[in-house]
């Protein structure tokens, strides 16, 4: 199978468009792991931020203190003893403690391969008003990522459409699954390049851009990667 086609025709010409799209599926399956494990220490660092940034609050470094311990007991492997703290901590009327202990609740039950609870709770931060938005965009990307096999893939695109866009800090994981269902549903112009677009925003984080200018290629559409750390071939 020839990874790089010439052409958008000759790839189709080489491949069967059903193994194809499985193929796509199975690479995000592959690295979502580790775009999930990128963003969650992001949350980490700013979890400690935000401690720092309220510390000056009383009840605010309480609240502080109780997210840094549950988040020291998940790090033991103590989540019977993190779960009531994150629990009461999902109650906080400060939205970024309160968003932070329901992403960790999803996290503990992504790790007990509870998909569809995880994408509940996502779903809950999602649509909760009293947030900041990125909070409320980070929690649709996460749902989305935990629910795709069960999306059909134009829910998948409806729903990351408003997010692939240059600029927006979730263009890389927001893009990717858009472009796979793009793909699944067989609108390979769109999806390479949309692949194209991810490839040379700076945004992106670099492993991203390396991915997107991969299967940009496999779909016929050049892509010039962002300027700064540029992915190895």
């Amino acid at each position: 199978m020839a990874l790089t086609p010439e052409s958008n025709e000759a790839f189709m010409r080489e491949v069967d468009d059903e193994v194809r799209r499985d193929d796509l599926t199975r690479f995000w399956k592959r690295w979502g792991l580790w775009v999930a494990v990128a963003i969650v220490a992001g949350l980490a660092a700013f979890a400690g931020y935000l401690f720092l940034q309220h510390r000056g609050q009383e009840n605010a470094g309480v609240q502080g203190e109780q997210l840094q311990a549950a988040y020291d007991a998940l790090a033991s492997g103590q989540m019977d003893k993190a779960t009531p703290i994150l629990a009461e901590l999902a109650k906080s009327d400060r939205g970024g403690y309160r968003a932070l202990a329901e992403y960790s609740q999803a996290d503990i039950l992504l790790s007990r391969n509870d998909l569809k609870g995880a994408a509940a709770k996502f779903a809950e931060v999602a649509s909760d008003t009293g947030l900041a938005q990125p909070f409320r965009d980070l929690a649709l990307v996460r749902q989305t990522a935990a629910e795709y096999d069960t999306l059909k893939p134009q829910v998948v695109v409806d729903r990351m459409r408003p997010l692939a866009v240059p600029g927006n800090p979730w263009l890389g994981s927001a893009g990717e699954m858009m472009a796979i269902a793009q793909l699944r549903l067989g609108q390979r112009g769109p999806a390479g390049q949309l692949f194209r677009r991810i490839a040379e925003d700076k945004g992106v984080p670099e492993s991203i851009r390396q991915r997107a200018v991969q299967m940009a290629s496999l779909l016929g559409v050049e892509a010039t990667p962002a300027n700064g750390d540029t992915p190895s071939q």
